[in-house]
């Protein structure tokens, strides 16, 4: 599956976000870079719908063809379409398994997925996109482990950075799904309207 492989502190630079999470250099230098990155941007409606989709694009390390897919499935799904959106992002493998804490990075979880530690519903599963649902268990490989990441996330484990929509067990390494998210529970900074209006012009 493609990715985007460059460098997240210029792209959080250039969004006014930390998509790397605890990023140093982006908090010493939270503007865009180049000669004329302090200089001021002229405002539009477009430039700001524009940079929203990219916040969530690199936030969820979703190339365009793929984000354009899930917005047209969330589009097509009752409710909300921004809420719906986010809800698709949210329930990603990669994402699942960084925000239980067993990631340092959602680069981190994807790359965890892809190497095939977890299994889900005892199946073993290495696509970082694959859709959770309700009542998916996802589970550590057991010779995975004693491996440094896991080792890490437990000696590391705050169980109350966890969202409410996931049941964590980290001496077991697993995952327990009690729901989808709802928009109330997805902390990420993103306007997701400003997203749903920049579909509805293209």
């Amino acid at each position: 599956m493609a990715r985007y492989t460059g460098p997240l502190t210029k792209k959080s630079r250039r969004l006014g976000i930390d998509l790397v999470g605890g990023d140093a250099a982006f908090e010493k230098r939270p503007y865009p870079p180049g000669q004329h990155g302090r200089a001021r941007v002229k405002e539009s409606e477009y430039r700001n719908q524009l940079l929203e989709k990219q916040k969530a694009r690199y936030t969820y390390g979703v190339l365009e063809k793929q984000f354009r897919k899930y917005y047209e499935l969330a589009s097509r799904r009752p409710g909300k379409t921004g809420d719906n959106l986010l809800q698709i992002l949210e329930s990603r493998l990669d994402n699942v398994v960084y925000r239980a804490g067993f990631a340092r990075t959602r680069r981190h979880a994807r790359q965890l997925v892809n190497h095939g530690h977890f299994v889900v519903n005892g199946v073993k599963t290495d696509i970082p996109s694959f859709q959770v649902s309700k009542h998916d268990i996802i589970d550590v490989k057991t010779k995975s482990l004693e491996s440094t990441p896991f080792i890490v996330a437990r000696e590391t484990f705050d169980k109350d950075t966890v969202p409410a929509w996931l049941d964590v067990a980290p001496d077991r390494g697993r995952i327990l799904v009690h729901a989808q998210p709802v928009r109330e529970q997805i902390t990420v900074p993103i306007q997701e309207q400003l997203i749903v209006e920049f579909y509805s012009k293209i």
